[in-house]
């Protein structure tokens, strides 16, 4: 089989986008399904923190389905009909989202992992959890499960500045990210990296600084997300002060694509923006308007002659200072 991290010939989109990477690995639409499993973080039961980050609300990014009483198998039976309908999908990656989804005892994550891949269409897992909380024995079971699927670990690193880091109320540190993703890749297992653009206090620069932070590292794949206010976080507390201003949707697109350009070219990018949930959403509203905002930044960088990695390994300083 072919090295399915190559990189990938130059496309209609000006970076390697997730989708196509799928096709090209299993000949077939693939989709995600986002699953809840009930579990929770330390940074809310009290290990670490009871409050969570500042822009995370009590519901994390979950959907609720657990609390609802859907098993792992309801959710991924009604997803597969919607997303076989809508997008043709043939197979499916379980995408267990919500929360911290190593965070749990290593039976009851064999348990849950088992459900999902009960599923004859389901290829593989993808896992978002934080860099704190991958034990050696998780990541062994994981790199078992590789043998027949694909297993990718998402990291919520969002920023490689450790005064960000404290100031959004984090919980752990740079160096403890670096310590994961090298542990993960002794394993052999994919890693991407979440990342936020337009944290508090951060500017252009430090932005393409977390990108040529990560262009250094043995990562995968990245997700690309705008900070947006969500009701009921403390981030909604310091907006309505008047102590955060988000970004507009025009400095959303030069940071992105100011950062894609620091990205090496073979890092999949699995998203370049958001999904807020509308009923949660009290600002920027743009960030609703999810396919305008895409081909915005392709016209963009179209426009500028930007593509992923044109700018990697160019000294960040010559970054425009200042907000973007």
């Amino acid at each position: 089989m072919e090295d399915p991290f190559r990189p990938m010939v130059a496309g209609a989109k000006p970076y390697r986008d997730y989708n196509t990477y799928l096709r090209s690995v299993f000949q077939c639409r693939v989709h995600k399904i986002s699953l809840d499993a009930g579990l929770t973080c330390p940074n809310r039961d009290g290990t670490l923190g009871t409050s969570g980050c500042i822009y995370c609300n009590p519901r994390g990014s979950g959907t609720g389905a657990f609390h609802r009483g859907l098993s792992i198998q309801d959710q991924i039976r009604d997803a597969k009909s919607y997303l076989a309908s809508r997008y043709k999908a043939k197979k499916f990656l379980a995408y267990f989202q919500s929360f911290t989804n190593t965070y749990a005892p290593l039976e009851k994550l064999r348990h849950i992992y088992a459900q999902a891949l009960s599923d004859p269409d389901v290829v593989g897992l993808s896992i978002g959890t934080r860099p704190d909380c991958v034990p050696n024995p998780v990541l062994d079971y994981l790199q078992s499960l590789a043998q027949s699927h694909m297993i990718w670990l998402e990291y919520g690193l969002q920023s490689a500045h450790d005064e960000t880091l404290r100031r959004i109320r984090r919980g752990h540190d740079v160096a403890q990210f670096v310590d994961a993703v090298q542990r993960t890749r002794h394993r052999n297992l994919p890693v991407c990296v979440h990342v936020i653009l337009g944290l508090p206090e951060e500017t252009l620069e430090h932005m393409i600084a977390t990108a040529s932070f990560l262009s250094r590292l043995d990562i995968q794949g990245v997700k690309i997300h705008v900070l947006y206010v969500v009701r009921g976080t403390a981030l909604e507390s310091l907006y309505r002060q008047g102590r955060y201003r988000c970004l507009t949707r025009e400095e959303y697109v030069r940071a992105c694509a100011a950062f894609l350009a620091h990205l090496p070219a073979h890092v999949i990018v699995q998203r370049v923006t958001g999904d807020p949930h509308p009923e949660e959403l009290v600002a920027p509203l743009w960030t609703l308007e999810k396919q305008k905002n895409i081909e915005t930044l392709l016209a963009y960088m179209d426009r500028e002659g930007l593509f992923q990695g044109k700018l990697c390994g160019a000294p960040t300083a010559k970054g425009p200072k200042g907000r973007v």
